[in-house]
C-alpha cells in the first residue's frame, strides 16, 4: 500500500487531476468521518475537512514515503480539530445547542429501544473526553486504527496510545454508569477486567 501511497502522491506533485481526486476520495471518508467525531457538528466537520485537503496538499512534499499515508493524513485532521475547537471555544456560538435537539423518531414512549438514547449519551460522554484521548478511542474505535497508525498519526508513542485509550474507556464507563446507562456492578466487573 505505501508503493500505491508513493506512486499516487508523487502523480498529486505533477498537479495530475486524476490522481488528486483519487487520493480526496481515497482517504475523505476516513477524515471527514473523525472530523464528525472529534467536533460533533457535520457543518464543522465539512469545513474542517475541506481545510485538512488544503494542509496535505501544501505539505505533500513533506511525506514520508516510507511511511502509509493515510495515519499522516488523520494526524493533520486531528490537529485540524484540535485548532478548530480551540478557536470556537474563543467564540461559542448562542445556537449551538439547536443541532443537538432534534425530535426522538420513536417519540421516547417506554421501553422502546435504547440504542438512540445510548448514542447519544456515549457522543455526549466522548465529548467530555480529554481532546486526545478522544482523538485516540475515535481513531481506534470508529475507524479501526492499530496502536502504531494512531502513534503515527498523533506523533506519540505507542504506550502512550494505550495509555490514552485505556484512560478514555474508563472515563466513557464511568459517565455511562452516571448517566444509568450501564448497570454499576456491570460497570465494576469491566473495571476489573480492564484492570487485569
Amino acid at each position: 500500500m505505501v508503493a500505491d501511497d508513493a506512486s499516487l502522491v508523487r502523480r498529486c506533485l505533477r498537479n495530475d487531476p486524476a490522481a488528486v481526486r483519487a487520493l480526496v476520495e481515497r482517504l475523505q471518508g476516513a477524515v471527514y468521518g473523525l472530523c464528525v467525531r472529534l467536533l460533533g457538528h457535520r457543518h464543522d466537520a465539512e469545513d474542517v475537512t475541506q481545510e485538512v485537503f488544503l494542509r496535505v496538499f501544501r505539505s505533500l512534499r513533506r511525506w514520508d514515503a516510507a511511511r502509509p499515508l493515510q495515519p499522516w493524513v488523520l494526524g493533520i485532521a486531528a490537529n485540524r480539530c484540535r485548532t478548530w475547537l480551540s478557536r470556537k471555544a474563543r467564540r461559542p456560538e448562542p445556537v449551538d445547542h439547536l443541532d443537538d435537539t432534534a425530535a426522538d423518531p420513536q417519540g421516547g414512549a417506554p421501553g422502546a429501544d435504547d440504542a438512540p438514547e445510548l448514542a447519544r449519551e456515549l457522543a455526549r460522554a466522548l465529548a467530555d473526553l480529554r481532546p486526545d484521548y478522544r482523538t485516540a478511542f475515535v481513531l481506534f474505535h470508529e475507524r479501526g486504527q492499530s496502536y502504531e497508525a494512531i502513534a503515527a498519526a498523533l506523533r506519540r508513542p505507542v504506550g502512550t496510545v494505550k495509555t490514552w485509550l485505556h484512560r478514555a474507556r474508563l472515563e466513557v464507563l464511568d459517565a455511562l454508569r452516571r448517566r444509568g446507562m450501564v448497570d454499576p456492578d456491570t460497570a465494576d466487573e469491566l473495571r476489573m477486567k480492564k484492570a487485569d
